[in-house]
């Protein structure tokens, strides 16, 4: 899929890292080749009509890959988690994840940390480097074995890769459905502390340190784990920290009536983890929002709260719920798109995710006014499984194009 002429989007408002900007971007082969600059005579012509001109998002850290749910959510690129059937920790697996997008998007695989993802042997880490494999990952589970741990921060850190990891001590976790808390007492499901995830955070930051790794903590949602993230920061450190939008939307009083849809790992917290977690994206704590993408269906959410498995359908509400954070004003606009655009291609490596000269020509139109309700009888994606279900929203993508050339919606 190549760009075949050159386009010119005008009158509309560039969302750029120092700011919004009225003016035209122009897309020539494939790539950004001028920022408020004026129409070249055989370009073809785009009238945006007042409509956010912004960078395609970069979703980091999904479970399936779903065009049409990621084309409509203005998604044009993914970091895909290891955890697939079998899982990535063989280079041709790597190889195959990441062709699978193409020509319309790209996957970019995150390498297995371990042999089957067992948390025991470190898989062949270089080799899927060199296949396609653009950071090392954990996937669901957290590695209990401190020497692997750091014997693979060493080793990541060796190739300048970035960890990625998910925080929760397995041990205190274990099959708990839960934040332990009011709740989980009101309802009667199995729970375990929101301690876990700041015993996890406070190790993987110590043997990050020690090894001199990047650190990328896939979704840090307690006060605790975030003030320990805020402290490796001011250190110096290479410490980066997720959350999704559930977290940052919703508490665990959303379980209320045994939703399935809102199981998810982690569990909701409670209220001032919630509180925590938006005043951690401001601050600037918290550097990436991702979706989370991991639809489950009727076989795995039609189950007792407890044997539901945990996950959710995000990618097509990820725009919406990160532009909430800009109607609340809690960030601007630069900022959200930081989030899902181009902090997540700074861990990727990729050179995408803002509005810049040079830069892949992945380009959303979006009319941040625009209002919908979410359904999930109604998603793209393979499950509606969302914790959004039937909540308004406002924000859609109008238009989407990859590498300078229009995606059909």
């Amino acid at each position: 899929m190549k760009q075949q002429r050159p386009i010119a989007i005008t009158g509309g408002r560039l969302v750029t890292p120092s700011g919004l900007v009225e003016g035209t971007i122009r897309l020539a082969d494939g790539a950004i080749a001028a920022l408020g600059g004026t129409v070249v005579d055989g370009d073809e012509v785009i009238d945006a009509k007042g409509q956010l001109v912004a960078p395609g998002l970069v979703d980091f850290g999904v479970f399936a890959i779903d065009k049409p749910a990621f084309h409509f959510g203005g998604i044009t690129r993914a970091g895909l988690m290891p955890d697939q059937s079998p899982p990535l920790d063989h280079p041709s697996r790597v190889r195959f994840a990441a062709q699978s997008g193409k020509p319309d998007f790209w996957v970019h695989p995150l390498a297995g940390a371990t042999a089957g993802l067992e948390g025991q042997q470190l898989a062949e880490i270089a080799m899927m480097r060199d296949a396609g494999a653009r950071a090392v990952a954990t996937g669901r589970s957290w590695i209990a074995d401190s020497g692997v741990m750091l014997r693979l921060l060493q080793y990541a850190a060796m190739l300048d890769m970035v960890v990625v990891t998910h925080a929760e001590d397995g041990a205190l976790a274990g099959k708990a459905a839960a934040t332990a808390g009011e709740m989980a007492t009101r309802l009667g499901l199995p729970s375990a502390p929101a301690e876990a995830e700041a015993l996890a955070v406070a190790r993987d930051i110590a043997l990050a340190e020690l090894a001199g790794a990047k650190l990328h903590l896939r979704q840090v949602t307690t006060r605790a784990a975030l003030d320990l993230v805020r402290q490796a920061k001011a250190r110096g450190l290479s410490v980066t920290a997720g959350v999704t939008p559930a977290h940052f939307m919703l508490s665990d009083l959303a379980l209320a009536g045994f939703r399935t849809f809102a199981r998810l790992s982690p569990p909701l917290r409670c209220e001032l983890d919630r509180q925590a977690v938006i005043a951690a994206i401001a601050d600037g704590t918290i550097d990436v929002v991702s979706s989370g993408h991991d639809p489950r269906g009727p076989e795995d959410k039609n189950l007792p709260f407890a044997d539901a498995a945990p996950g959710m359908a995000g990618a097509e509400t990820l725009l919406a719920m990160a532009l909430t954070l800009v109607r609340d004003g809690v960030i601007d606009l630069p900022r959200a798109f930081d989030l899902v655009a181009r902090n997540p291609t700074h861990l990727l490596g990729v050179a995408a995710g803002e509005l810049a000269v040079g830069l892949e020509a992945d380009i959303a139109l979006i009319d941040p006014e625009r209002p919908w309700i979410v359904d999930s009888r109604r998603m793209e994606a393979q499950a509606g499984n969302t914790p959004f279900n039937r909540q308004p929203a406002q924000g859609r993508v109008t238009a989407l194009f990859k590498g300078g050339v229009r995606i059909d919606r």
